[in-house]
């Protein structure tokens, strides 16, 4: 199996945290040298474990904003 590489370029912000101490964040990651994307994932508290998780290029981002914007702004 290959090698994963990652870097959390930027910690955008914790979501919550587990009993096990486990923090569901949002971060900007680079992954295996690539440009970095928004990674939503719970982690370890010194990031060397995740969970499966999920990606999201800035234009995935910004539409996924515009629809939590109007599932709040009716709801």
């Amino acid at each position: 199996m290959a090698e994963l590489k990652f870097e959390i370029v930027e910690n955008l912000g914790v979501l919550s945290t587990n009993a096990k101490g486990w923090r569901k964040e949002l971060n900007l990651v680079s992954w295996n040298e690539r440009d970095a994307k928004y990674d939503l994932r719970e982690w370890n508290e010194d990031h060397t474990r995740m969970s499966k998780g999920i990606t999201f290029t800035e234009e995935e981002a910004k539409v996924l904003k515009e629809i939590l914007i109007d599932e709040f702004e009716n709801n």
